[in-house]
């Protein structure tokens, strides 16, 4: 079975000499210098303590430092561990600590939250800023001079398939829970995914040195336009890592649709990653704002993963690009090739249908396949060896998430979904009250907390309501303490200095109804009409 490290030892070494590696800004990493930046930081940490096993937290922004240190990771039997970067202090802290991090790598623009973080977990022995090496604090390393650095001779620790791959997510899990994969469950799984392999993925490594050598400097060039710290993001980076190509990054702090474009046209992207329609109107629009302003004859495919993709700003994204493939697929954190729907100008996909993924079923409650066009909705599984072993020190919801089906380990994350009478899929959603916005993933209760700290609030719950911008948009529905007033401002600054930005509600109205019924359970149903009805 094969590791990481040992794809991307085969990788480097097949690569041509002008083979891109990574593309930020417009400035080229070739493979052979990306090998030799990722052999100094790993061999850099090992230097500094750090042994086969150890967590390294990644609290940046989408950047070449993500994907060198994520390959320094892989080389020196290391654990990532994606940090969002929109989390406050105290929920970074919860993340670093529940994943027993002891390596930090993070962006010189969160400095600050690093130095409240840092006196608060003593396990935290090494940090790597990211940043201008004359400005760097004596607490830290600086990246570039690490990465630039002659190797130490520090002995790399030995290798093994079940080093393990971690992810963070919220999307099902109440406060995040990480996602264990283990390397060589994943390895076999990212070329046979891989449409430049056809019909005939790589058996062996020196296939793998084969075909890298075969696609010279013309290799996939993808751009994660998505954030790397999410699942979606860290796949693709991953994916194209190992199979030899190219990631393109730019930096800002939030979606440049022009920017984009520009970044895409210029480092001849072949792949591009979103996450459904809150990344893709905005990219529309900057297409219908400027059409044919942009040369991207090289682009093959847009994924989008996370969030809805609406089936008519897919059509008008093809009016601009009618030579690229549009790949929506159902995936969590948790469960990999769900279902997917391929749109083209000459195939057209309905909003929400996709092709059941060839490990994926559809089962009732009591865990048994439904039978196809029964008209029942039931919950989408996926097997297959590429699934999670389960959840970092949660062996309950490791049972729960992931039980034995017939014999064989499904992961049963939550979605809901009618098998149609061809095979078919009709997503419903998710079965939890998780709310997604803007691909981010919102736990209900974690605001309501938030808001019920104030003391004008006696009472509140959380709603997503449509939004065409979000996806859906986090809601409070609140009940006010005695004699207290309401002040909307007051109330959601409230929740921002207590949780990241993305998670304070767009709105907050206050209750007219009942939030709980006689017997003190939360009412979301009528709290979420009470919000639409306010809200308007």
């Amino acid at each position: 079975m094969w590791t990481f490290g040992d794809i991307l030892d085969t990788v480097a070494e097949a690569a041509s000499p002008d083979a891109p590696a990574f593309w930020h800004d417009g400035n080229l990493t070739t493979w052979p210098q990306a090998k030799r930046r990722m052999e100094a930081l790993a061999r850099g940490l090992v230097a500094r303590g750090a042994v086969r096993g150890d967590k390294v937290g990644f609290y940046l922004r989408n950047n070449a430092a993500y994907g060198e240190m994520t390959g320094a990771c892989f080389l020196a039997s290391l654990t990532h561990i994606n940090v969002n970067y929109r989390y406050s202090a105290d929920e970074v802290t919860y993340i670093l600590d529940n994943a027993d991090a002891v390596v930090l790598l993070y962006d010189q623009e969160f400095r600050s939250v690093v130095d409240e973080v840092r006196r608060r977990l003593p396990k935290l022995r090494c940090f790597v800023e990211v940043g201008d090496p004359a400005d760097t604090p004596e607490l830290a390393v600086n990246f570039e001079s690490l990465a630039g650095a002659q190797p130490p001779g520090a002995e790399l620790p030995q290798r093994s398939p079940q080093n393990q791959l971690m992810i963070y997510t919220g999307g099902t899990t109440g406060m995040p829970k990480a996602v264990v994969f283990h390397e060589g469950d994943l390895a076999p799984y990212l070329f046979e995914c891989s449409t430049r392999f056809g019909s005939h993925p790589p058996q062996t490594l020196a296939d793998v040195a084969e075909m890298v050598r075969l696609q010279g400097i013309g290799g996939r060039r993808f751009f994660p336009v998505c954030p790397q710290m999410h699942s979606t993001g860290f796949f693709v980076t991953i994916w194209t890592m190992l199979t030899g190509g190219c990631i393109i990054t730019t930096s800002g702090r939030t979606l440049d649709p022009q920017r984009v474009w520009q970044a895409a046209s210029a480092a001849r992207a072949t792949n591009m990653a979103i996450v459904g329609d809150p990344f893709a109107r905005p990219l529309l629009a900057a297409l219908d704002a400027s059409p044919g302003a942009y040369p991207l004859d090289c682009l093959e495919t847009i994924g989008s993963s996370g969030a809805m993709w609406s089936a008519d700003v897919k059509a008008r994204l093809l009016e601009h690009l009618p030579h690229v493939q549009l790949l929506d697929v159902i995936s969590s954190t948790e469960s990999i090739g769900v279902g997917a729907a391929v749109t083209t100008r000459e195939t057209k996909v309905a909003t929400g249908d996709f092709a059941l993924g060839v490990n994926a079923i559809v089962i009732d409650d009591e865990n048994r396949p439904m039978r196809p066009g029964s008209g029942i909705a039931g919950r989408v599984a996926v097997g297959g060896g590429m699934q999670p072993v389960g959840y970092y020190k949660d062996p309950e919801k490791t049972r729960r998430t992931f039980p034995l089906i017939d014999g064989v380990r499904y992961s049963v994350p939550g979605d809901y979904a009618m098998l149609e009478a061809d095979g078919t899929i009709r997503l419903l959603g998710r079965g939890s009250s998780c709310i997604n916005t803007g691909g981010e993933k919102v736990f209900p209760e974690e605001v309501e907390e938030a808001l019920k700290t104030h003391p004008a609030v006696q009472d509140a719950l959380v709603v997503g309501l449509p939004d065409p911008a979000w996806g859906q948009a986090v809601t409070g529905v609140v009940c006010l303490a005695p004699d207290a007033n309401f002040d909307h401002a007051l109330l959601r600054a409230h929740v921002k200095s207590r949780l990241a930005g993305y998670k304070v509600p767009k709105a907050i109205v206050v209750a007219d109804v009942a939030l709980r019924g006689p017997n003190g359970k939360a009412d979301y149903k009528a709290a979420a009409a009470c919000a639409v009805r306010l809200v308007g």
